[in-house]
Order: C-alpha cells, then structure tokens, then sequence
C-alpha cells in the first residue's frame, strides 16, 4: 500500500479521548470515512430532544472537520442515518440541502431500536470526496 493510501486519522479541533478504540474520521487517500456521529456539544451531552436539532449539530461537527481540510459537507456523497424514531425525521431533509447544497449523494435511512448514546435520536455515517490525494 503507497502512503497515500494508509488510513489517517483525522481528529478535527475537537476534543478526543484517547480512550476511544476508534477516530471520528479517517482518511484514506482523498476519501474521508466518518464514524457513527451523534448530536453532542463539546461537552459531550445530547444538544436537544429533537432530531432535526441533532442532525443540525452532526452536519456542524462534519463541517467543522471537512473545512479544517480545505472543503465542507458539499464534498459528502453518502450518508447513513440510524433513527430510533420516525417523529420529525422528514424535517432533517431541511438540513440536509442546508448543508450538503446538492442532491448528487446516496443516502440510506436505517430504523434502530436504540442508539448507544443516551438521548440520542439519530446517528450519522458519512462519506466525502477531498479535493486531490493526500497532501
């Protein structure tokens, strides 16, 4: 495997504990793999009881680490959101065009019976595409 393509964590400027046994993102040439993400402030609690709240505040943390590269949640081409519940979830759709601006993803909505987070009504996968290799 060339270096390019070694998988690199990216952590963004948010606080990470090293007790974690994985990275929030990984980058592995231009694509950038984000793990399972959740609603939570910096300080770590669910920012509100509403699942548009917390998808606003998912595509936040992806934008913060794709501008921190050089773009922004314009470069996500897939999605997969887990829900543990129907209630409101079309109104993420809203974010979704607020942050994505296009239409040109693929996107997969699972039904969970829970979410390891506490509070938590929605968990976010993503995948984008960086501009160039690995620099």
């Amino acid at each position: 495997m060339t270096e390019a393509h070694l998988p690199q964590p990216i952590y963004g400027d948010a606080p990470w504990s090293e007790r974690y046994t994985y990275a929030p993102a990984v980058r592995v040439g231009n694509l950038l793999f984000f793990s399972g993400t959740t609603g939570t402030d910096e300080n770590n609690q669910i920012v509100s009881p509403d699942i548009v709240e917390q998808a606003r505040q998912i595509y936040r943390k992806f934008d913060r680490v794709l501008r921190s590269l050089g773009t922004s949640c314009e470069a996500i081409v897939q999605t997969i959101d887990h829900i543990t519940t129907t209630d409101n979830y079309k109104g993420t759709a809203a974010v979704r065009r607020e942050f994505i601006g296009h239409s040109s993803t693929t996107a997969t909505g699972v039904i969970v019976a829970g979410l390891l987070r506490e509070g938590a009504l929605i968990e976010i996968t993503a995948i984008a595409v960086l501009p160039g290799g690995r620099e």
